[in-house]
């Protein structure tokens, strides 16, 4: 039904829900069972009517942007391909008065108690097997029931530290819980990023709304994790499968929140039972491990044995007690929906009082009792027929109970289906709640379920002040799920006063003390040094094309000897055609947001926002660009872009270990480059205008006029660009940049001897060093560029094995 509103007393608020249709039959979040506005919603109501369509439109615009800059995404998963999709963000903030949260907490932390009990139960005693609580083939015959984990006790005393809850608001306005998530539950990266944008798009009343925060929720839970440490010098790691997983996004931006180490299964290593991380300083025992993989692909040794995602032996050193899983492995196994048709009976008997929080009702197939219930609410089926609840059936379940579900039956539930009845979830099919969402500039109803967030403390469970709501699409929707169009909102628990403004900080009853960067794992050196090469291997390529079609638009053919000359060395960077935009150059840009992609964790926003610039850039110009004076103005845009990318990466990130990496492999990669550019332009039989070419590429025009006071010839421009220290195009200054950041790196201790990449290094250096214009000919360039290769892959063997 619609708000009804007479016209007399027409008001802003009013005109706001005009045509705000909601059903007799199903509870709404804005609108209370006798149809009047909640309280709770007053004051954003007013807010909103208050706001006129452009200002409304220009803070939600201010939202999106931000979660755009933040590199906010989800991968949505289609038949031929996975795609990053902008964050869909729902607007309209769902609104819960906190004495209603504060009765459902209460419930949420019962049912966390349980949970912790049932898996303990599972792995240990099984007393509810064995005494007729349960029946034997929802465990034994459960996936997530790991056999190799029987009687093992977690070192640190619990199998959950972290949880989270599926809601929804069923037909009777009581809050249900519609499923358990204990076995990697994601989300809550997300529910901070919603939070931020949807306090952009509403800065004035969120500051005054009295909406808890989220901050100490997360700060407590870090003092947990580093609490369950062996030491406090072990770091602590977020097990994620890696960049091309859904929620990836998420596993980064919680650890560098966190301030935790992103580590994926080939980061790890199991030596004498001891769980270790491969870092540049060797191997470092981990013993704590926050979990976002399935434990299923944990350790392909003992689980899935095609797993390339996992640690052999992982599950040794859970055996030998050293190392706390979060949550622990196996815990994933009262995931199973059929657990929710015994959750009431296994409170009773696990903590002797009913459940506080009820289930969505479901059905266990299996049993006699049931197996009767099934065939008479499938023989009442009437297909069309509006249930405000429905039974729905998992027909995989169904079909194994035997004769006992007829083929006559089956057909008519998978009649009811394909009809549209709902999703197959074994258990009834509740019609959510609705709440606002902003449809053409008014609110409109959507169904919505809720996901809340409990962490262990030392405290006890703590639960997180709000979470994020799944908003269906449309009004008869029920697919909430963002690969199904679905978006997420976020949730504010409002207080009638006034709320502390939380933060990560800790309280300031500590005395000061400097941190330690944290370790690096050789994996993320890796990439860290391959994102320099490739940025600097695309500046190159950038600038080459550039002063190639700066002539190509002088001169009236492309078969000039400098211009054949010129192409033929593209040729050897990749361009087959140098009179078109070359894919090359998207290649490498594609390299780069690789290895960036495998750091996310520790690369800052602005500098993924313009490696993604660039990106784009060379896409729109990959079919519009002309040769000549087009292509050289649209390269001078690129090497703009790729200025304001080095800019930020190499000025702002802080210059611990992993920037040194990034920079070592710039360096190289123009030592390289250069080396290789001399021996084509600076060679003795190049044609005329090579010299020249060759001091345009290496940006060092103005001090070739200032430091020589002739014009160009090969001694002055191999002096400048291979043998000037102090040009910083020069490869004998990029040797000066090597060696000053190795003598941070481990394992490059000056009172030691020299180790084999110091050497090499040395070596190549003095040599260079010692060599006069007259005497670098192309020979010994091209030997230059082997040796700096050479270099290359020492340094590799070194750090990134």
């Amino acid at each position: 039904m619609a708000v009804k509103v007479e016209p007399a007393r027409q008001d802003p608020i009013a005109q706001l829900l005009a045509g705000y249709r909601t059903s007799d039959t199903i509870p709404d979040e804005l609108l209370g069972s006798d149809r009047a506005i909640r309280p709770v919603w007053r004051a954003y109501l007013e807010a909103l009517a208050a706001m006129q369509p452009q200002e409304l439109a220009e803070r939600i615009a201010r939202g999106d942007q931000y979660l755009r800059d933040a590199g906010v995404f989800y991968r949505q998963y289609g038949r031929d391909q996975a795609i990053e999709r902008d964050w869909p963000l729902s607007h309209v903030p769902v609104l819960i008065d906190e004495r209603e949260w504060t009765a459902l907490e209460a419930g949420l932390v019962q049912r966390a108690d349980l949970l912790e009990l049932l898996v303990a139960d599972l792995y240990g005693e099984n007393r509810l097997v064995r005494d007729g609580h349960l029946p034997p083939a929802i465990v034994a015959g459960n996936q997530e029931w790991l056999r190799p984990l029987v009687g093992v006790v977690p070192r640190s005393g619990h199998f959950l530290h972290y949880l989270a809850f599926d809601l929804g608001r069923g037909p009777d306005g009581e809050w249900w819980v519609l499923g358990d998530r204990t076995q990697a539950p994601s989300g809550a990266g997300f529910a901070l990023e919603n939070r931020i944008a949807t306090a952009r798009v509403y800065s004035d009343l969120y500051g005054r709304a009295n909406v808890h925060r989220l901050a100490g929720f997360f700060r407590t839970f870090r003092d947990t994790l580093q609490d369950l440490r062996e030491n406090d010098d072990s770091p602590i790691g977020i097990l994620t499968p890696g960049q091309h997983n859904d929620t990836y996004f998420e596993h980064a931006y919680i650890a560098r929140y966190l301030g935790l180490m992103l580590l994926e299964g080939e980061d790890l290593t199991v030596r004498d039972g001891e769980l270790m991380v491969r870092t540049i300083a060797g191997l470092k025992p981990v013993s704590v491990l926050w979990r976002r993989l399935d434990a299923a692909w944990a350790d392909p040794l003992e689980l899935n044995e095609g797993s390339r995602l996992g640690t052999p032996g992982l599950l040794g050193a859970v055996r030998a007690g050293n190392v706390t899983l979060v949550n622990a492995l196996g815990s994933g196994v009262v995931e199973a929906r059929a657990f929710l048709a015994f959750m009431p009976r296994i409170c009773r008997a696990l903590l002797g009082e009913p459940l506080k929080l009820a289930n969505v009702a479901t059905w266990w197939c299996g049993q006699s009792a049931e197996r009767d219930y099934v065939k008479a609410n499938a023989a009442r089926m009437t297909i069309g027929k509006a249930f405000s609840t429905r039974l729905l059936f998992d027909l995989d379940d169904v079909s194994a109970i035997g004769g006992a579900f007829t083929r006559e039956m089956r057909e008519t539930v998978e009649a009811w289906i394909d009809h549209g009845a709902g999703q197959l979830v074994g258990q009834e099919a509740v019609t959510l709640s609705t709440t606002p969402a902003l449809v053409d500039g008014r609110l409109a109803p959507r169904p919505m379920s809720l996901r809340v967030f409990l962490a262990r403390t030392r405290d006890g469970w703590k639960v997180m002040p709000g979470g994020f709501a799944r908003i269906g699409r449309t009004a008869a929707s029920a697919a909430l799920a963002l690969q199904e169009g679905g978006t997420a909102a976020d949730v504010w628990i409002v207080s009638d006063k006034p709320v502390p403004s939380d933060t990560m900080h800790a309280a300031n009853d500590k005395a000061f003390a400097r941190q330690q960067p944290g370790e690096l794992p050789s994996r993320a050196a890796d990439n860290l040094f391959w994102l320099g090469r490739y940025v600097e291997r695309t500046e190159n390529l950038v600038r080459v094309l550039r002063a190639y079609h700066v002539r190509l638009a002088e001169s009236s053919t492309a078969e000039t000897p400098l211009l054949k000359l010129c192409a033929a060395h593209l040729e050897g960077l990749g361009v087959t055609r140098a009179d078109e935009m070359p894919s090359a150059l998207g290649a490498t840009i594609t390299s780069a947001a690789r290895s960036a992609g495998h750091v996310r964790d520790r690369f800052s926003s602005d500098g993924w926002m313009a490696l993604a610039d660039l990106a784009k850039t060379v896409r729109a110009m990959q079919d519009t660009v002309e040769p000549g004076d087009d292509m050289s103005r649209a390269m001078s845009i690129l090497l703009r872009k790729l200025s304001g990318f080095s800019g930020l990466v190499h000025e702002n990130m802080y210059h611990f270990a992993g920037w040194r990496f990034l920079t070592i492999g710039r360096s190289l990669e123009r030592s390289l480059s250069m080396a290789n550019l001399l021996a084509v332009l600076a060679d003795e039989e190049a044609p005329d205008g090579s010299l020249d070419m060759a001091v345009e590429i290496g940006d060092s025009v103005m001090s070739h006029r200032r430091r020589y006071a002739v014009a160009t010839n090969r001694a002055t421009v191999v002096d400048l660009l291979a043998l000037d220290s102090l040009n910083p195009r020069s490869v004998v200054y990029q040797f000066g940049e090597i060696a000053g950041h190795l003598d941070y790196l481990p394992g490059q201790d000056p009172h030691q001897p020299l180790t084999p990449l110091r050497r090499a290094l040395l070596k190549l250096r003095t040599g260079l060093e010692l060599q006069l214009p007259e005497t670098l000919g192309t020979a010994e360039l091209e030997a230059l560029g082997a040796d700096i290769a050479a270099l290359s892959d020492a340094f590799s063997a070194k750090y990134m094995r």
